[in-house]
């Protein structure tokens, strides 16, 4: 195998994903990158159903293994809202400054531990033999009072994480990959696909 094709465009991800992923003897791409232009219906109700969604649409597609991600924020005191989806929250064309700033409002009467929020990763893999797998990976926080940070992206501004003192849009790339959902959840994923891949 000499790639895997994780189904994202999303350049800022795709930045994240291959730091997590330098160290596996294959080629990790984008779709942008496979060439691959399909428009992918996300209508799964958790993080695992629309991850398993992505990854099973494209690996039958392409007939190789495939790894998709579902993220997202959960905010405890609006009902775990934008939860799934958090990417069309307030629309797909809104900027993050609109969404998280409407967050920040929607909490202004909530306090401390009120203010309770996480992000959410699930990373599928589909494999062209029709199995597929998914690792999940949460970093917990409270949504802050301000944006803070210009690092990463996203919801990153709002989410503070008060084991550290910031947001993780003031982290450093090595530090948010080490702590981050995503990161969480890839580095779970990576030692699947050792495995599976007979890479040990």
């Amino acid at each position: 195998m000499e790639k895997i094709i994780f189904a994202t465009s999303n350049e800022g991800k795709m930045k994240e994903i291959r730091m997590i992923l330098s160290d596996l003897p294959v080629k990790v791409v984008s779709l942008k990158e496979a060439g691959i232009q399909t428009e992918i219906v996300e209508d799964g109700k958790t993080f695992e159903e629309n991850a398993i969604i992505k990854a099973t649409t494209i690996s039958k597609l392409t007939n190789t293994l495939v790894l998709a991600d579902d993220s997202g924020l959960e905010v405890d005191y609006i009902n775990k809202e934008p939860g799934v989806y958090s990417a069309r929250y307030m629309g797909e064309e809104t900027s993050y400054a609109v969404k998280n700033q409407s967050i920040i409002d929607r909490l202004k009467d909530a306090k401390g531990k009120e203010r309770s929020a996480r992000f959410v990763c699930v990373i599928a893999a589909a494999f062209p033999d029709g199995r597929v797998l998914t690792t999940r990976g949460t970093i917990e926080g409270e949504i802050g009072y301000e944006e803070k940070g210009g690092n990463g992206f996203g919801y990153d501004p709002i989410l503070y994480v008060p084991e550290f003192q910031m947001t993780t849009a003031q982290m450093s790339s090595e530090m948010k990959n080490k702590i981050s959902h995503r990161g969480k959840a890839l580095e779970l994923m990576k030692k699947e696909l050792i495995k599976e891949l007979g890479m040990e």
